[in-house]
């Protein structure tokens, strides 16, 4: 990554650059010694703790509680499931022995006494272990439903990785729920999708696009996968959350069945859904500019700093202490920070938090100390407001405050909606639909359902299906398919994507 403080590579001439310039001067994340592991650094790990506080509560208010499923897994287990074994086989971090010894060469080596009788797989996700339990916690219908989520760390042994977006090991949440009917899961999977698209939406001031994976490109031991699909500022989609239905597949597999209350015995019906500290790289391609981070407020670690400025001692005073007033008033309600720093000149102060994407700066000085008001400086233009730094009056600060960052968080979504909308284009042939990939963002075509296509598309063009969106389906009715010409079955969105 680059150094704190060298300047920011701009997105136009170097994308990736730039995405690693923006964490590395943010302070959100470094490298360790581990390939593709990484150390979520304080400024980063504080977006993911606001990020799991909102979606716990969402959950919660759904009817979900919070459980935990050990780091370790039987290999067997995965074996139970074929799709999921294949699915994750090359993917697994694997446990073989449960202590180490001195090397005769120096340093340490596995025992050879102390291997495993089986080994263990370091969890790429639960599905296996979570159904082992719940086969011995569900006898009777009465039993149902089981709603739980995990709060956890999971391990996808990826030789190409990114920070926040594909590493090794990440942070994520992942519900299992068991239900006694397939509609009963079903609505589950669509009701927690919906709750990531609100989050989305209302948190990350990010907007998304509903839809169902492809059969090539749904989850492993799913017999459907929804998503929601995001557009970065490169116009490349990100998936940034799924919500699995998952039929009986795992539940024939752990022999999970209950009584139903006919009397006859019958397997149970499965959903999981998940996201991870992806969101978080997908924050930051969203929204952040040229400068650096940019952050909408619901998700700022820091919503509010403000900066004192002086030129004497007696300022100094006088300043510092029309600041107290200001940040007591902001205090509980936003998260705010008084940058008092005296070895720091007030433009470098200015250049560091905008860097790290703080969503409102409040300059105070004399004559602000004396007027009884402060200059509010927002991270990105506000063009209601001219575009330009203005004054809030003291006296109504938390007020004006709680105005302005109400305006940035919706200014942030509406500009990443209208990027999406600008570069959304509908190619009824395939050179066309060609071209249009290489411009970047979504595009929407009518397709007739095909697996080989599908393959020969994205060895050509790089291009997978992202989703069939779940509005609009209607829309292929009668049409063809811009690449075969046979009767389209879907309208798909396709992009090059993370």
């Amino acid at each position: 990554m680059a150094d704190q403080g060298s300047s920011i590579t701009p997105r136009a001439e170097d994308y990736s650059q730039w995405y690693l310039d923006i964490i590395a001067q943010a302070e959100l994340a470094d490298y360790t010694p581990v390939k593709g592991c990484m150390v979520f650094r304080p400024n980063g790990f504080a977006i993911w703790d606001l990020m799991k506080c909102d979606l716990d509560q969402r959950f919660k208010d759904t009817g979900h509680v919070n459980a935990y499923f050990p780091l370790l897994i039987p290999v067997s287990f995965l074996s139970k499931e074929a799709q999921h074994v294949e699915g994750f086989a090359k993917e697994c971090a694997v446990v073989t022995h449960h202590r180490l010894r001195a090397a005769a060469g120096g340093g340490v080596e596995p025992d050879p006494a102390s291997k495993l009788e089986e080994p263990l797989v370091i969890r790429p996700t639960s599905e296996t272990i979570i159904w082992h339990m719940y086969g011995q916690w569900i006898q009777s219908w009465r039993d149902l439903p089981i709603l739980i989520n995990q709060w956890a760390n999971v391990v996808r042994w990826e030789m190409k990785t990114r920070p926040f977006l594909r590493t090794a090991e990440f942070l994520w949440q992942e519900g299992h729920t068991a239900h006694a009917t397939s509609q009963e899961a079903v609505e589950e999977t669509l009701r927690m999708l919906d709750v990531y698209e609100a989050f989305a939406k209302d948190v990350m001031a990010m907007p998304v696009i509903k839809g169902v994976k492809s059969s090539s490109e749904r989850f492993a031991g799913a017999l459907d996968t929804y998503c929601i699909e995001a557009l970065m500022q490169n116009g490349w989609a990100l998936q940034a959350g799924t919500s699995h239905f998952l039929g009986q597949n795992f539940a024939k597999a752990f022999d999970v069945t209950f009584q139903a209350a006919s009397g006859e015995r019958e397997h149970v019906w499965a959903t999981s859904w998940g996201v991870s500290t992806r969101m978080i790289g997908a924050v930051i391609m969203t929204h952040s500019d040229d400068t650096g981070l940019v952050l909408p407020p619901a998700l700022a670690p820091v919503q509010v700093v403000i900066t004192p400025i002086w030129k004497s001692d007696a300022e100094r005073e006088i300043v510092l202490g029309h600041a107290e007033k200001v940040r007591k008033a902001l205090t509980p309600a936003f998260r705010v920070k008084v940058d008092a720093r005296d070895t720091v000149k007030p433009g470098a102060k200015y250049f560091e938090w905008e860097r790290k994407g703080v969503p409102l700066r409040l300059e105070i000085g004399p004559r602000d100390a004396a007027g009884d008001s402060v200059f509010a400086a927002p991270r990105i233009p506000l063009l209601a407001r001219g575009g330009k730094k203005f004054g809030i009056p003291a006296a109504t600060v938390a007020d004006g405050v709680r105005e302005v960052l109400a305006e940035i968080q919706q200014a942030l979504y509406d500009a990443a909606l209208e990027r999406r909308a600008s570069t959304m284009r509908t190619p009824t042939a395939y050179d066309a639909f060609k071209a249009d990939i290489e411009k970047g963002g979504f595009v929407q075509v009518s397709w007739a359902d095909d697996a080989a296509n599908e393959e020969t598309i994205k060895e050509e063009t790089k291009a997978t299906i992202r989703c069939y969106p779940l509005v609009g389906q209607e829309a292929a009715v009668g049409t063809t398919c811009f690449y075969s010409g046979r009767p389209a079955t879907h309208i798909a969105l396709f992009a090059r994507a993370f």
